[in-house]
């Protein structure tokens, strides 16, 4: 029952989506200068790391971080192992037992390497949407930057998931943890007027299916 960490550790290495704003932290203050305390100060993109994305960073009139429902964040989820799959679609999701799953989490061909962005990743099909939304499930987790196609414009999948109640969590590190059913606490921060938040995701067995 120990709890796991899966998520990207934030550091000067990590990578980042091309042009976007890096990860930086510096000592903005020392406790000589302050003459109390060290104060520190981060510099990042929302979509840097482990994150969670909220609907309005791909449509303008979507919730924002600080209105999604935090419950979806919190509770049972089962990872399953889709790396034989060259795309994730309803087809290849149906051949998993995902009853009373609430919240998927998908180890994939690509790994989440936290030191490089990657140039291609096993992309999300927009008809698992409705089949996700069909099976009860509120949340999606993969372990690449995107549930989309890295150049993808319409941004489909993102779109098929919110329109079926489905959140979205990406970079999780999921190399090391065997398919089955977990507890999951995976809390973007309350950051109002945001398209997207960090998060610390962290899993603990529950004795799940294979």
């Amino acid at each position: 029952m120990t709890w796991m960490d899966i998520t990207q550790p934030l550091g000067p290495t990590i990578g980042h989506w091309p042009g976007d704003t890096p990860f930086s932290y510096t000592t903005a203050f020392t406790k000589q200068q302050t003459g109390s305390v060290n104060i520190g100060k981060i510099t990042t993109s929302l979509h840097t790391g482990t994150h969670a994305d909220a609907p309005f960073h791909f449509l303008d009139s979507g919730p924002k971080i600080s209105e999604l429902d935090i419950h979806c964040f919190i509770g049972q989820a089962r990872v399953i192992d889709v790396s034989a799959e060259s795309i994730i679609n309803k087809e290849a999701l149906s051949r998993f037992h995902l009853d009373g799953a609430e919240r998927l989490l998908l180890k994939t061909a690509v790994r989440s390497n936290p030191g490089v962005f990657p140039e291609k990743i096993t992309a999300i099909h927009p008809d698992c949407g409705p089949y996700l939304k069909e099976k009860g499930i509120c949340l999606i987790g993969v372990e690449v930057p995107s549930v989309d196609q890295l150049d993808s414009r319409d941004m489909a999948a993102h779109h098929a998931l919110y329109e079926n109640g489905v959140q979205i969590l990406e970079n999780l590190v999921l190399e090391k943890i065997n398919p089955g059913d977990y507890e999951l606490i995976a809390l973007p921060l309350l950051i109002e007027g945001a398209d997207g938040s960090p998060v610390r995701a962290v899993i603990r067995r529950r004795g799940g299916v294979e």
